[in-house]
């Protein structure tokens, strides 16, 4: 019982009776009132020891101590899935804005790109825009120091 109490659990065991009955080497029944062929309750043989483990136990739960790692383990993927759940919404968030920033970006540069092509066809038509003369290949560009 106090292995038990203690969080020393056996694999595949719980801090509970079936356990306890399992480490003690007896039934499980034991620990649970029987009935007498008359109708009748009297205590199991071990009866008393089940309301003490359970008594310890339920003393333990009140002072918040884990004994079943398991139960710690549960709590800490709880938080954790909280935790998770917060990032992705998080990250949800981000997505959403910078696809509307990417469609106002790229709205923008289709809007700009329309103007400029309004822009080259009315220089055109006027015909008063000359091109710039190529540089000569033998020369440095502009700025060099070369």
């Amino acid at each position: 019982m106090d292995r038990l109490l203690k969080g020393d659990l056996p694999p595949g065991g719980n801090c509970d009776l079936k356990t306890l009955a399992t480490e003690a080497g007896v039934t499980r029944t034991a620990f649970y009132p029987k009935k007498n062929p008359d109708g009748t309750t009297r205590p199991g043989p071990y009866q008393h020891l089940a309301e003490e483990f359970q008594q310890r136990l339920r003393t333990l739960r009140e002072a918040e101590k884990v004994i079943d790692p398991r139960i710690a383990q549960i709590e800490r993927l709880k938080t954790k899935v909280a935790e998770l759940k917060e990032r992705l919404a998080q990250r949800d968030e981000t997505v959403a804005d910078l696809t509307t920033f990417k469609e106002l970006a790229v709205s923008r540069l289709a809007a700009q790109h329309d103007e400029i092509a309004r822009l080259r066809e009315q220089a055109a038509a006027l015909g008063n825009v000359r091109g710039l003369p190529a540089p000569r290949p033998a020369t440095a560009p502009y700025g060099s120091c070369s």
